[in-house]
């Protein structure tokens, strides 16, 4: 049950980065999971823009717009080689989304929260990470 938030000034992104950016950010982070691609991960998979109003993002050397990207994921599920992939592709597909150059890619920051066991709560109930571990299993059985 993953989340991914993404954070920019209003107008940063392009008009079709923004109207593909949630779900482009959403299966990233799917894949670095690596849950099944079954119609029922994709739905827990929620993808957040947070767009800022004029002037209530900057640095102390400019104005150009800066991203995050926030990802909370159950504590286990990516390791380091994971956070590193999901890292690395939430970057792209950001700077993709604002029409900018790799070279830009110092100004997109991503922030992995690693929620602990027991402290994720679902439908009124708590959700554990084994709980997740047997759902993604029955659905590669169910592929």
């Amino acid at each position: 049950m993953p989340m991914i938030r993404l954070t920019a000034p209003a107008g940063a992104l392009t008009v079709e980065g923004r109207a593909g950016v949630q779900k482009d950010l959403a299966a990233v982070l799917l894949r670095w999971e690596g849950a099944p691609d079954t119609a029922f991960f994709r739905a827990q998979a929620w993808s957040y823009l947070v767009e800022l109003p004029e002037g209530a993002q900057t640095t102390a050397e400019d104005d150009a717009p800066r991203f995050l990207v926030e990802v909370t994921v159950p504590q286990g599920a990516l390791s380091e080689r994971r956070k590193s992939g999901l890292v690395e592709e939430a970057t792209k597909t950001v700077l993709a989304a604002a029409g900018l150059s790799a070279e830009e890619a110092p100004r997109v920051w991503v922030l992995v929260h690693e929620q602990p066991d027991g402290t994720w709560g679902a439908g009124g109930s708590v959700i554990r990470y084994a709980d997740l571990v047997a759902l993604a299993q029955q659905g590669r059985n169910d592929a």
